[in-house]
């Protein structure tokens, strides 16, 4: 399969001189992860993400993309999906730009992890269980926890969501959408300007529910369609009424590669 095939035509796209204002608004109310950037002839720059949008730290709103895109390598239409696949793994990228050619850098749409996802040939899943192949390094976040400090956490370590628990019992998820579409775009840096019942908000009030979840010996076939199903980035994996370790995309991609 090519990445013609599959690929996003038409998408969202900023400049380079857009202001970070316009972008974040793309990216929340699109509930996308990410835009691509464009010089005014239309040549791909880079992307800016969801990510780099949770970095503003200035309420200043002539600050502009420019600053905040990273550069990421692109494909073209000929490109086959898993070697895509390969490259988002590589460069940790949730999406490539497809352009024209490799000479000539005229955006034509994006390929996304999400849409290499929907793709994958179960039938061609390696007959592993997810509890070979999760995350064991859990990132939590408490119910009554300030957003700042899960915030502070989520940028910290660069995750796209993270399990609510209370008394270790997973009630729920956080995610970058659940902050950005509520407005909460930039918190850590400027504290001293945010009134202190604010700040305090827990993070319960964000939290989505219920956080999908499997038992360590649950297939890599159930985890992609249960996630498929439920339109998530991640499963965790509950032993006992326990978080035991995570399962995202990026996982079970990498264990259909043989990764």
């Amino acid at each position: 399969m090519l990445v013609e095939d599959i690929f996003s035509r038409d998408p969202l796209y900023v400049e380079d001189s857009t202001y970070l204002t316009k972008a974040r608004q793309l990216i929340r109310d699109n509930h996308v992860r990410g835009l691509p950037v464009v010089d005014s002839r239309g040549q791909v720059l880079g992307v800016i993400t969801s990510q780099d949008v949770l970095r503003i730290t200035s309420t200043k709103s002539n600050v502009t993309v420019s600053g905040f895109m990273v550069n990421v390598p692109t494909v073209t239409g000929d490109t086959v999906v898993l070697d895509a696949a390969r490259i988002m793994l590589e460069e940790k990228s949730n999406l490539l730009p497809v352009v024209e050619s490799q000479e000539d850098k005229t955006l034509r749409g994006v390929i996304t992890i999400i849409d290499i996802f929907k793709h994958l040939d179960i039938s061609k899943v390696p007959k592993k269980q997810i509890g070979e192949i999760m995350s064991t390094k859990v990132v939590t976040a408490r119910l009554d926890e300030p957003v700042t400090k899960v915030w502070d956490r989520m940028v910290e370590r660069d995750f796209t969501g993270l399990p609510m628990v209370r008394d270790e019992k997973p009630m729920g998820i956080i995610t970058r959408f659940d902050i950005l579409k509520r407005g909460w775009a930039r918190i850590s840096k400027e504290s001293e300007t945010r009134p202190v019942e604010r700040m305090q908000l827990p993070a319960e009030k964000l939290m989505s529910s219920p956080l999908y979840s499997l038992g360590p010996t649950a297939s890599v076939a159930e985890a992609i369609e249960l996630m498929l199903k439920h339109d998530v980035g991640r499963v965790s994996v509950v032993e006992e009424g326990r978080i035991m370790g995570i399962v995202d995309r990026s996982d079970l991609i990498k264990c259909y590669l043989g990764e």
